[in-house]
């Protein structure tokens, strides 16, 4: 806004000024300006309009919070700003729970991979063991005694009970073993990637079977 000019209407002779002159008024920074005749229409250089092109004026009229954000709920920005500048990662709760959880699986996925290895490692020397306890067979000339028939009807009945008996054992040794091998072709493939505690315990008794196994047939 332009400075309201000042009319002085006495004398030229006089000591004061005549015409249109701007009054003496206070700057900003307290002091004051001498008073000065002046044309019609003058304004002061501090008081001339600054320039500002359009994109300059749509900048400064947009509201600073986003469109529907009170002020009440902006509530302390600067602190947010340097919490998140500061010796915390600046991750939010839910990107570190995610982060919790990857590192847990991986920590999981590589002890079953661990135990895995071990368990296939023992199970490779038991058969290894137990193929060369096959290969060298029984001690002796490698022929088996005939079996002695016992006297008598009734200890011959026993014998084919006994026999019967060992038969059903074989069964149930070789599903077992069966069982066995399928859990280990499925352990082997990635199906299972963590077995459980049975199913460990399961892999591991293959050994002992296989020998039970063995055992029956050589007495048949």
């Amino acid at each position: 806004m332009a400075t309201p000019y000042v009319t002085d209407e006495t004398d030229k002779d006089a000591c004061h000024l005549s015409g249109k002159y701007i009054a003496s008024t206070q700057r900003p920074d307290g002091t004051w300006r001498k008073q000065r005749k002046v044309k019609e229409g003058y304004v002061p250089q501090e008081e001339v309009p600054v320039y500002e092109n359009k994109y300059v004026k749509f900048f400064k009229s947009k509201p600073d919070l986003p469109p529907g954000l009170s002020p009440e709920t902006n509530v302390q920005p600067g602190k947010q700003a340097a919490k998140a500048e500061s010796g915390d990662t600046g991750l939010s709760k839910t990107a570190k729970r995610n982060l919790k959880r990857k590192e847990k699986r991986k920590q999981q996925q590589e002890k079953g991979e661990q135990e895995t290895d071990e368990l296939i490692q023992s199970l490779e020397k038991a058969t290894l063991s137990g193929g060369s306890s096959r290969d060298r067979g029984p001690p002796g000339d490698g022929k088996s005694a005939p079996q002695q028939l016992p006297c008598g009807g009734k200890a011959l009945g026993d014998g084919d009970s006994s026999a019967s008996e060992k038969t059903k054992k074989m069964k149930n040794l070789k599903k077992k073993l069966r069982q066995v091998e399928e859990l280990q072709q499925r352990l082997d493939s990635g199906e299972i990637k963590q077995p459980t505690k049975e199913q460990l315990e399961k892999l591991a008794r293959r050994k002992a079977l296989e020998e039970e196994l063995e055992d029956l047939e050589l007495d048949l």
